[in-house]
């Protein structure tokens, strides 16, 4: 839930999505889920060995989280003490979860 409250906050932003099988795709984010399956709009395809056909895909294209290896964020959209507060707030509450159990 974390990441996925971090994504939405940049959908209309543009990221670059590294896949597994060494393909980067970038486009505008246009939607995730709590998968962290993501939807961009307006994409490229930086590899010129990828499969013809997400070549001539330009308009969006729909990943599959399990599929992705990294989301490369913008990083003047990002605020890193922010992030590392909130992490830490997640850690936090993780552990009051497991020491009540």
């Amino acid at each position: 839930m974390f990441f996925t409250a971090i994504l939405q906050t940049l959908i209309g932003e543009e990221i670059t999505v590294e896949l597994k099988n060494d393909l980067c795709i970038r486009g505008r984010l246009t939607a995730v889920d709590q998968y962290l399956n993501v939807r961009l709009a307006q994409i490229h395809v930086s590899n010129p060995d990828a499969p013809l056909v997400l070549l001539l895909l330009r308009n969006t294209c729909s990943v599959r989280g399990s599929c992705i290896r990294y989301i490369h964020l913008p990083t003047d959209k990002m605020d890193a003490d922010l992030l590392q507060e909130a992490t830490r707030r997640v850690a936090a509450a993780s552990k009051r979860a497991i020491a009540q159990e």
